[in-house]
């Protein structure tokens, strides 16, 4: 009887070992889409042109502050274990109690969003940091096991109320996990870096196990998951060796087939990447390393005409709150950062560092609301729109659009008003059909000349940051080179 008891519980226990989904595939790149297929999945993404991104976590309570003392007054935050070189325990002892979320506050960020004219919405379900905002069933260094809440779940919740699409950012590194060997990377950050391991040899593969076991967490309990925003690799440390990239996104896209990926799981050439710092991207990207490019906190000087990519941005200098950073961008450079960086065909993810309970510094508020304001007269020149068929223009930027029956339609943004009111578009050779104001459509002349076409503006900008005015023109733009 005993051994009968025994047979059926090892076959009950190979039973579930063979039925359990296994995280492991082949290591190779899922099968790639025609262009018509990718072109679908990327459609809204490409559309929205304006998303916000959102650093919260343990570091959001320090604000900054490490035993009483500012550790800096500009840089990221979030990085604040690693500027103190603070162990995991050391660190979660002073974070922690300092991590409060107030009940309600994803609904204030969702809100906020749509307010200020996002379309999408990424934030961070786990920082480098090590501490996840979801409850995890893979270990016990989350808000589940540690604040009896799914955070995760609250801010998914708000974004879908509000009608955004919602993406994880999601760190591959980890400074608490003690697997994670940070020593296979000198290029790679860790607050014991150079140090050896405290609890001897370390299994890198275990964390890799975890790593993947809370992916599929996110990808499978949240419903529809529209972004994850992977950071991030090194050139002596990336892809398959470090973190079995290809099976990771393998499930991921088992498991959410519309999703859109960056390529930081990777940084290399054919992934993008030139070197390790902010500037070291490079306008080539092989669909099998990720969807797009992801400059940080740079505008690239022409865009980077045939990738996808989107320039993330601090509203100050910082990713995570702190409280002595107070080097805000003007509302002046925020708008026109959006409208250059639709004007090059990108998108721009836009950042704020909520508090540790959530709540959002009000500099942050009132630029996103001064957006927003703008948004709400001028969006029409911002969502949906394709790339400057211009090099450059003196007087501001450029965006379009195609118009049923071949035509375009032109959104010509007005940074420096012209002395005396007229805005050239050199070398444009299209007959202009209609031209007016974008806020109120006022109608304004445009006519073709030798040099291109003018439009004659109102003698007074109607805003000084950026008015805009819309030039419908016959056919798709052609433009003539000056002849030297």
């Amino acid at each position: 009887m005993r051994q009968t008891i025994l047979l059926l519980g090892l076959m009950s226990l190979l039973g579930c070992q063979t039925t359990a989904p296994s995280l492991k595939t082949s290591g190779a790149p899922s099968k790639p889409e025609s262009p018509a297929q990718r072109d679908a999945r990327m459609a809204w993404w490409r559309e929205a042109r304006f998303g916000m991104f959102v650093h919260w976590g343990l570091y959001s309570g320090l604000a900054g502050t490490w035993e009483g003392k500012p550790v800096g007054k500009t840089g990221g935050m979030e990085w604040i274990q690693q500027r103190v070189k603070a162990d995991t325990d050391t660190y979660a002892a002073a974070a922690l109690p300092k991590f409060k979320p107030t009940p309600g506050f994803a609904r204030k960020w969702a809100r906020l969003a749509k307010e200020a004219g996002c379309r999408y919405l990424v934030f961070t379900t786990k920082h480098h940091e090590g501490f996840g905002l979801f409850d995890s069933k893979a270990g016990d260094y989350n808000a589940g096991a540690k604040l009896h809440r799914d955070l995760v779940k609250e801010i998914v919740e708000a974004c879908r109320a509000e009608g955004l699409r919602v993406g994880f950012y999601h760190s591959v590194i980890d400074w608490h996990h003690d697997q994670y060997a940070y020593a296979k990377s000198k290029q790679l950050p860790h607050p014991l870096k150079g140090k050896p391991y405290p609890n001897g040899e370390r299994d890198h593969s275990k964390y890799v196990d975890y790593l993947h076991k809370q992916v599929n967490e996110l990808v499978s309990n949240y419903g529809p998951v529209d972004v994850l925003w992977w950071d991030y690799s090194a050139q002596d440390f990336q892809g398959q060796e470090a973190w079995r990239a290809f099976d990771l996104m393998n499930m991921v896209r088992a498991k959410q087939p519309a999703i859109i990926m960056n390529n930081r799981l990777f940084r290399s050439p054919e992934a993008g990447w030139s070197g390790m710092g902010t500037e070291g991207y490079i306008p080539t990207l092989d669909p099998k390393y990720g969807d797009f490019i992801t400059p940080e906190q740079h505008i690239p000087a022409t865009g980077m005409p045939g990738v996808d990519w989107e320039t993330c941005m601090t509203l100050n200098t910082t990713w995570g709150y702190s409280e002595h950073d107070h080097a805000w961008k003007s509302d002046e450079t925020l708008i026109r950062n959006l409208v250059d960086i639709a004007s090059k065909g990108g998108n721009y993810l836009l950042n704020i560092g909520p508090k540790g309970d959530g709540s959002v510094p009000e500099e942050s508020v009132k630029s996103l609301h001064a957006i927003g304001a703008w948004m709400k007269k001028n969006g029409e020149s911002i969502y949906g729109t394709q790339a400057s068929p211009f090099a450059s223009l003196a007087w501001g930027r450029c965006t379009q659009k195609k118009l049923a029956g071949g035509n375009t339609r032109l959104y010509l943004h007005v940074f420096d008003w012209p002395k005396d009111s007229k805005i050239v578009l050199p070398g444009l050779t299209n007959r202009p059909l209609k031209a007016r104001l974008l806020d109120g459509g006022r109608r304004l002349d445009a006519t073709a000349g030798e040099n291109g076409v003018v439009v004659v503006m109102p003698a007074i900008a109607s805003d000084p940051i950026a008015t805009v005015a819309v030039l419908d023109i016959a056919g798709v733009p052609k433009i003539v080179k000056p002849v030297k």
